[in-house]
């Protein structure tokens, strides 16, 4: 790990601090970082939008109406949370099967907990990493859930895909078995424990397309006094393509994983800072590397 929090702050201030979350994140994340003093400033790196296939929306729309009767439901993100609840889900007429919800980490979470009691459920049904986890993904949440995965137990994942991973997924099998990509790790875990896991597709990451005004934004924060806050490594991907022949050298990424981390290295970024994707845990990385403005 580079550029830990508790190492000595840099030298040169920091001018730009950029947030590439897909765009309604990206909103909120930008105004809290301002309102502690930090330069930050949007620029989406992945464009999210409803699926477009029709095979995909038909199954997303039958988990619409069928999803309490599943044992579980794992979403893979806050987007995936928010695109199923977006529309046509019926809340409960009958008593369930006591369906719980997994969330990867604490903004998943959140997000559950707003779709979950809008339809009047209670968010202790939610089960999700400790807050003082070593880290949010799915090696986390296993252990969490695992007490609860048997043989026959039947779970749903809600996933987003790229184009791509779209069109593989009306493949037959063996070619691709479950719709869409995210948390393959963990469905490989409750498969291996006896699980009948299903999946399907609520939303489809694309690379921006960006105007002149953020291509010039791009090009200037690969300077000295820049920072990138990478929450996938897909966005760093689509940098690396939106930017191509770039030095990134001279500027930071702040990585809120270890495997964004490793790619942010790859793309050749001359400084890398590891944490852990909580707003607060991103301020601590921040303060212990630049002073606020």
């Amino acid at each position: 790990m580079s550029g830990v929090p508790g190492t000595a702050p840099v030298v040169s201030p920091l001018e730009r601090l950029i947030v590439t979350r897909p765009a309604a994140e990206a909103t909120s994340w930008v105004q809290a970082l301002q309102a502690q003093g930090w330069p930050a400033q949007a620029l989406p790196l992945i464009d999210i939008s409803e699926p477009h296939d029709a095979a995909t929306l038909d199954l997303l729309q039958h988990w619409r109406t069928h999803w309490l009767d599943m044992d579980a439901l794992l979403f893979v993100s806050g987007a995936a949370v928010g695109h199923f609840f977006a529309q046509d889900v019926r809340p409960p007429t009958r008593p369930d099967r006591g369906t719980r919800f997994w969330a990867p980490g604490p903004g998943t979470a959140r997000v559950l907990v707003q779709a979950l009691t809008g339809l009047g459920l209670d968010a202790t049904r939610i089960d999700a990493p400790p807050a003082d986890a070593g880290q949010f993904d799915s090696e986390a949440l296993w252990p969490v859930v695992a007490p609860q995965v048997r043989s026959g137990q039947r779970i749903l994942v809600v996933r987003g895909a790229s184009p791509e991973g779209a069109a593989m997924a009306a493949s037959p099998p063996p070619q691709n078995r479950h719709a869409g990509n995210g948390r393959d790790w963990l469905i490989q875990q409750c498969e291996a424990a006896g699980a009948r896991v299903e999946s399907c597709v609520a939303y489809e990451r694309a690379a921006p397309r960006w105007t002149a005004a953020q291509a010039a934004v791009a090009r200037a924060a690969a300077s000295t006094g820049s920072a990138w806050l990478f929450s996938s490594s897909e966005a760093v991907n689509h940098l690396l393509t939106a930017a191509a022949h770039t030095d990134w050298s001279p500027a930071c990424a702040i990585a809120t994983h270890p495997r964004i981390a490793a790619s942010a290295k790859a793309a050749g970024f001359g400084r890398v800072i590891e944490t852990r994707p909580a707003l607060p845990d991103v301020l601590r990385a921040l303060e212990s590397n630049w002073s606020p403005a």
